[in-house]
């Protein structure tokens, strides 16, 4: 999904090279590690047992999508500079970043207690067990992506410096978060 993190892994990758693309991306992926327990053990629950709870969660979940696609509307492109690279960063200052940018970002949050649960199946392993195998699915994936940005980025960082990438960036962002508000909206439990 687009957001704040994958921004932040392609300028970083962009501006100081993939190893620190990269490096960020590790600490991204092992924030999913506390939404997946967070859910696994009985917080979603919480939610999917009370009508209330689950409509507030629902409808501010479409909100905070409604208002992040109306900001990336807003966006200028963003002014990076790919002829001079960025100072460097230790690997555990950057791991520590990305940690923290996605424990303490309300998208994964809403994600994982109002969408992911809804894969759980009734029949086979615990519904704990379940959680922590699609919040693993869910991690390699995101490494995939979130690593193929900052390689693509890194290696590519050229093409930035043309108009169209970031008018083509910011639409495709905004398409996006205006599918996933409008696919959370219709759901129905």
């Amino acid at each position: 999904m687009p957001g704040p993190d994958n921004i932040y892994v392609l300028t970083e990758s962009i501006s100081k090279g993939v190893k620190q693309g990269v490096a960020i991306t590790t600490g991204l992926i092992s924030g999913v590690i506390v939404h997946t327990t967070l859910v696994a053990t009985g917080l979603s629950l919480l939610v999917f047992s009370n009508d209330l709870a689950y409509d507030i969660m629902k409808y501010a979940g479409t909100a905070y999508l409604l208002y992040m696609a109306f900001g990336a509307v807003k966006e200028a492109p963003l002014d990076v500079n790919v002829d001079v690279k960025g100072q460097l960063e230790p690997f555990p200052r950057l791991f520590k970043r990305g940690f923290l940018m996605n424990v303490l970002n309300p998208k994964v949050t809403l994600f994982f207690i109002v969408l992911l649960p809804q894969f759980v199946s009734s029949d086979g392993w615990s519904p704990m067990y379940q959680m922590f195998v699609l919040g693993g699915i869910f991690m390699a994936v995101s490494l995939l992506i979130f690593s193929s940005i900052a390689v693509v980025s890194g290696y590519s960082a050229s093409l930035i410096k043309h108009p169209l990438f970031w008018v083509i960036t910011k639409w495709v962002k905004v398409m996006v978060l205006l599918a996933l508000a409008t696919f959370l909206l219709l759901s129905v439990r």
